[in-house]
């Protein structure tokens, strides 16, 4: 098991770091001239070199790759040329409202997916038939189109949750609720049409294995097989799924943070985007990088510890 972590551990470091370098390359490709893009066309060439100099953009994009990558590995992202403060300093904060709101939302699509996946495999009829629809409606309508309805329907005519906004927990938890209830709810929908209609068919799958129709053969009960053996072995694709799914919700924050005015990791990345704040981009990717990685890191664990065969996988 100490190998297969530290496999999957050095994979991960490696795809930061690849990602770092990738994504630092291409920001100074598309960069131009990063001081005559902040200062503006009609301008003193002395002040756009000056300007150069101060941010550190003169210099060859090699030393300057090494140099951010030394600090980033002391957790200094640098200084952003837009907010005020370190880009550490302004997107732990943000980072913390989108996780919040993320982790929510994948709570209430694992309980929800789990239930409708495992009723539609066992019981079958309308509880079937409306998974299969929920999955075609989860499909068909995007999760930001979503969000627009539930404002509209809930916020703005009903008066019932918040329309834009986010509340701390700690200041008011019954605001934080109503801050978050619409949100989530626009996230959640499209990951539990995909996650039940996933989890049914490892279900099924599981159900009509041979060991199953051998447990029920020697007289096991039904509660015992499908409890004890069944969702055993059927979980370990539902995680996979559900490893995605959080991955999914991360990029689909930063859509739906901007319909609900929520400020998260979306509005930093739009507002360091526009302004041309590498450092901040460059904080920004390598945060959701780092996230996705811890995520696929615990559910390969999960997995290993649901199924030993995986461990042996190369």
């Amino acid at each position: 098991m100490f190998k297969y972590i530290s496999r999957r551990l050095a994979t991960g470091l490696l795809m930061i770091l690849a990602i770092s370098f990738l994504a630092f390359m291409f920001l100074q490709l598309s960069a131009g001239n990063v001081a005559q893009n902040i200062l503006g066309l009609n301008v003193d060439p002395e002040a756009v070199r000056r300007l150069n100099a101060e941010l550190g953009v003169d210099r060859p994009v090699l030393v300057r790759y090494g140099e951010w990558l030394w600090n980033a590995l002391h957790f200094n992202l640098g200084k952003s040329w837009t907010f005020p403060d370190t880009v550490s300093a302004t997107i732990w904060p943000k980072l913390v409202v989108t996780l919040t709101i993320v982790a929510v939302a994948m709570t209430v699509i694992t309980i929800v997916a789990t239930v409708l996946g495992v009723c539609a495999a066992i019981f079958g009829g309308w509880i079937d038939r409306f998974v299969q629809f929920l999955s075609l409606f989860g499909f068909a309508i995007p999760g930001f189109l979503v969000a627009v309805l539930l404002v509209d329907l809930f916020a703005l005519q009903f008066h019932i949750f918040n329309a834009t906004g986010y509340v701390n927990p700690t200041d008011n938890f019954s605001e934080w609720v109503k801050s978050i209830v619409l949100p989530v709810a626009g996230l959640s929908l499209t990951g539990i049409a995909s996650v039940s209609q996933q989890i049914r068919g490892s279900v099924i799958d599981v159900l009509n294995a041979d060991f199953v129709r051998t447990l029920r053969g020697r007289g096991l009960p039904e509660v015992r097989v499908i409890f004890g053996h069944v969702l055993r072995n059927a979980a370990a694709p539902g995680l996979a799924i559900l490893g995605l799914q959080f991955e999914g919700l991360i990029g689909g924050a930063v859509i739906v943070e901007q319909i609900f005015a929520i400020p998260g990791l979306g509005s930093f990345a739009v507002a360091a985007t526009t302004s041309t704040d590498f450092p901040s981009v460059m904080g920004f990717v390598m945060v959701v990088a780092v996230v996705v990685v811890i995520t696929n890191l615990v559910v390969d664990i999960a997995t290993a510890i649901l199924n030993p065969k995986v461990r042996l996988q190369k």
